[in-house]
């Protein structure tokens, strides 16, 4: 049998959000229906290279495809060297033969799938008339969110902080270039949280950077750079009260956001309202007033790459994208 390869432009070529979006919500209730099975994340460390490694993996007996993703996250690179901080591989196989059916690029989906989980939460969780967002970070995944942010919600203006104040200039550009948003640069965490709406952060801090007293009624929080036991962005005093939802409670409570507030004993597992396939499937509510604060706490979650990396692979194959090659 043939094998696909796909490199970076091929899958580039192969994605949009919207369609992401789409797939992901597939995969959440895919998810949901007890239809996936999703080993537990193996991480690993090289704290004297400023990086980290995760695999993560699924079946999914929908499209009946065994996927696993190895993404790594070098946080000196582009400083030291010319590659990307995030860099990512994904092997599919056929659920029905074991047989490898394609070998991809994982550094963009894993960006796109991020930020289309954000805009899920958003959409059912955020108030409908929520104008301005707050961002937390400079990178790539900070982009990511609010593109998929902006497919779904009618904002206005995007605020963002960064502890590396020189990546926010080409920030601005690229995001105001892309979405046609006001970006405004703030030298503070104050400043960004000002009369936000939605407050999005997405870095690799294991000190918070939000205090609670800055989180308002009403806001809604999508928690993305915690995803791995130590990293902490927000006070955990934060979410006393909050309606809080996961994509995996059992990935969250043990990696994610929520750890953090467990660990503090600000909250107990039990005080979790759910998880979002729970609400797409319209077994739980999303928002329910106006004022309630609601938290998504995302770690990433393997259905969330099959889902997304089959879409490419379709798309590639009808659009004679990438290379094959005899694998067995």
């Amino acid at each position: 049998m043939k094998t696909m390869l796909l490199c970076m432009n091929d899958v580039r070529s192969s994605l949009s959000m919207a369609a992401v979006i789409e797939a992901v919500e597939e995969g959440y209730l895919a998810f949901e229906e007890g239809k996936v099975q999703q080993p537990d994340i193996v991480s690993m460390e090289m704290p004297e290279h400023h990086g980290e490694t995760d695999i993560k993996s699924c079946y999914n007996a929908l499209n009946e495809s065994v996927s696993v993703k190895i993404a790594s996250g070098f946080y000196d690179n582009g400083k030291t060297n010319d590659l990307p901080t995030m860099i990512g591989t994904i092997l599919l196989f056929d659920g029905r033969t074991g047989a490898p059916v394609c070998i991809m690029d994982g550094s963009l989906i894993t960006a796109i799938r991020t930020g289309a989980a954000g805009a899920i939460s958003s959409k059912l969780l955020a108030r409908k008339d929520s104008k301005t967002v707050a961002v937390f970070g400079g990178g790539g995944q900070a982009r990511m969110q609010v593109y998929g942010l902006c497919q779904v919600m009618d904002i206005e203006t995007i605020k963002v902080y960064s502890q590396y104040p020189h990546e926010l200039a080409a920030y601005k550009a690229d995001v105001e270039k892309e979405t046609g948003r006001q970006v405004i640069l703030c030298d503070s965490v104050e400043m960004t949280m000002e009369d936000a709406d939605i407050a999005i952060s997405t870095t690799p801090s294991k000190e918070f950077l939000v205090n609670s007293s800055l989180v308002k009624p009403g806001m809604h929080i999508v928690a993305v750079g915690a995803d791995m036991a130590g990293k902490n962005e927000w006070d955990p005093q934060i979410f006393r009260g909050a309606k809080v939802v996961g994509d995996s409670i059992a990935q969250c409570v043990s990696r994610g956001e929520m750890r953090n507030a467990i660990v503090a004993k600000v909250i107990a597992e039990d005080d979790i309202y759910g998880e979002i396939g729970e609400i797409l499937a319209g077994k739980k509510a999303g928002r329910e007033s106006a004022e309630e604060i609601t938290i998504f706490d995302t770690t990433g979650m393997g259905i969330q790459d099959n889902v997304t990396a089959m879409r490419v692979y379709e798309i590639a194959k009808e659009k004679g994208l990438g290379q094959w090659f005899e694998f067995l």
